[in-house]
């Protein structure tokens, strides 16, 4: 009986990346049990900071929360800024391209974040990408720029637009039985293996039952 996990994410998000050392727990003791995946939801106009100041208070606020040692630098801001393209496009064009799990999409969120550098640029976000993926750039850049590839995470934003929810990372459990749970702007690890954990245990009760008496009657 499958269960699995979806991380509904912005690459340049912040709570994002303070969700990412769960993710990362959750990925090492549930794998093989649990099917993990990750799609872009991009944050738009009403999500970003203002100013380079707003940006940095949010980013201590957060940070005193999780109690981070470091602080985070808000490399991607511009004035005015609607959307954050090239570095979610770079991370699905490198995924779709082979390079799976989150090596190329965490790189990118490190080197703004962590290093400020300005990954809503093309140019440096293509190096670090390449770097990050040891992929053919030119191969990486086509994808990246497709339309297919746009297309893919505007897509994977509506499918979070219909959740009803506002907040990334969002995680979405589901299991084959219908059960769903949704976590909105949750990044512990707590809550999210307890309720992988209740998903596990009914989706097995299901297994264990299908084994003593099979299918329904008709």
């Amino acid at each position: 009986m499958q269960v699995s996990i979806t991380s509904y994410l912005d690459v340049i998000s912040s709570w994002c990346f303070w969700s990412e050392p769960a993710w990362a727990e959750l990925k090492r003791r549930y794998e093989g049990r649990v099917r993990f995946e990750w799609k872009i939801a991009l944050m738009d106009a009403t999500g970003f900071p203002k100013t380079k100041e707003q940006a940095k208070w949010f980013y201590r606020r957060s940070g005193t929360m999780v109690q981070s040692k470091v602080m985070l630098k808000p490399g991607w801001f511009r004035p005015n800024v609607h959307e954050c393209l090239p570095p979610n496009l770079l991370a699905v064009a490198a995924r779709e391209l082979g390079i799976g799990g989150d090596r190329v999409r965490l790189a990118l969120a490190q080197a703004t974040l962590l290093e400020g550098r300005d990954i809503n640029d093309w140019k440096t976000a293509i190096d670090v990408a390449v770097r990050a993926s040891q992929l053919d750039e030119e191969k990486l850049v086509e994808t990246a720029k497709s339309p297919e590839i746009e297309r893919q995470i505007r897509a994977t934003t509506a499918e979070f637009h219909k959740l009803q929810v506002t907040q990334r990372p969002t995680f979405v459990i589901d299991t084959e039985i219908g059960d769903r749970v949704v976590f909105s702007g949750f990044v512990r690890l707590e809550p999210l293996v307890s309720a992988l954990e209740a998903a596990l245990e009914d989706a097995g009760a299901y297994d264990s039952y299908a084994a003593h008496f099979g299918s329904p009657p008709a």
